[in-house]
């Protein structure tokens, strides 16, 4: 019945709670608990003993009725758990997976304590980011998972891109870049059979509206926001429903016309190749030309000698840039 009240606030301008009350078919004390419970939400609902309520701002938080309405996807996004701070939505994202949670289901919280990146590495959770993991169960191979985190990278662009003139690149496989700066990452974790994949959780996090004060120290030369050095507001759901819209149409696309186009998107927007670059690993670094990407999303060097190497895994750092 909340969701009710806010419908009507948003289509009238100014509304009479007597015509809300009669509409909805609820006590006048009703619509005042409901209008009360709103605000708490942080809408912002003036009130007139003789006009009535007015709807003058809605909170840029992440709730699950906000994500839903608008959102334009099939699958993705119409299960959504929302928490105001979690450990990590991967970890939750993990629980319902195992618990039998569909496909498409998403758990997204406003902060993380314990937020991850690639490589077990902290993923820094302060208020104004946006942090959502995804559950997907896709029909495809083993061989084919590796390809997964490289069509979210090319979605996730797509779908920042609507909200920002500034422009966009792709670190290897799937990190965003502002200006040689990281604001955006991708993490994928999965469960899988002998010949089988039970479930991938694509975790997001997006730097929306934070400040480079709100970041730890030993990141803040190597991170941005989507907010620094722009003019224009990010409201946090809408991107979040572009992200599901852009990876749904990314993921429809991989089925139905593989991955080539993905891959030559996702050349299109790299900030890697044709550059010389280092990949750290648990071996020793390798250091090459960053010449392609092959048709399982693998990085390919040129080495000394003119040898070409598959790198599957890894931290790629251009030569000479700081790393981050």
């Amino acid at each position: 019945m909340k969701d009710a009240v806010l419908k009507s606030l948003k289509q009238a301008r100014v509304v009479s709670g007597e015509t809300l009350a009669t509409e909805l078919g609820i006590s006048r004390t009703a619509v005042w608990k409901h209008v009360n419970q709103l605000r708490r939400e942080g809408y912002r609902i003036s009130s007139s003993p003789r006009r009535g309520y007015a709807l003058d701002s809605v909170p840029d938080s992440l709730l699950a009725a906000k994500i839903a309405e608008h959102l334009q996807t099939r699958v993705l996004g119409r299960e959504i758990v929302t928490c105001k701070e979690v450990q990590s939505t991967q970890d939750h994202a993990k629980t319902l997976a195992l618990q039998g949670s569909p496909d498409g289901t998403i758990v997204v919280a406003e902060t993380q304590s314990g937020g991850r990146g690639r490589f077990g590495r902290s993923w820094a959770s302060p208020p104004g980011g946006l942090y959502v993991s995804i559950i997907l169960r896709p029909s495809i191979t083993l061989a084919e998972v590796t390809r997964i985190p490289l069509v979210a990278a090319v979605a996730l662009v797509r779908a920042i891109q609507r909200h920002t003139p500034t422009e966009l690149r792709l670190k290897w496989p799937n990190d965003v870049l502002i200006q040689n700066r990281k604001a955006a990452g991708i993490l994928a974790e999965m469960s899988a059979e002998v010949d089988r994949l039970d479930w991938m959780i694509l975790g997001i996090g997006v730097n929306v509206a934070i400040t480079s004060a709100a970041l730890p120290p030993d990141i803040r030369q190597t991170s941005t926001s989507l907010a620094t050095g722009s003019t224009r507001t990010v409201q946090r759901v809408q991107l979040l429903r572009d992200i599901l819209y852009e990876l749904e149409g990314a993921l429809e696309m991989l089925q139905t016309e593989g991955f080539e186009p993905i891959r030559k998107q996702w050349k299109d927007q790299s900030d890697m190749l044709g550059k010389h670059v280092m990949v750290a690993g648990k071996r020793q670094p390798i250091k090459g030309k960053a010449v392609d990407i092959d048709g399982y999303g693998a990085l390919i060097l040129e080495c000394a000698g003119g040898i070409r190497q598959r790198i599957t895994s890894g931290d790629v750092f251009r030569v000479g840039a700081a790393h981050g």
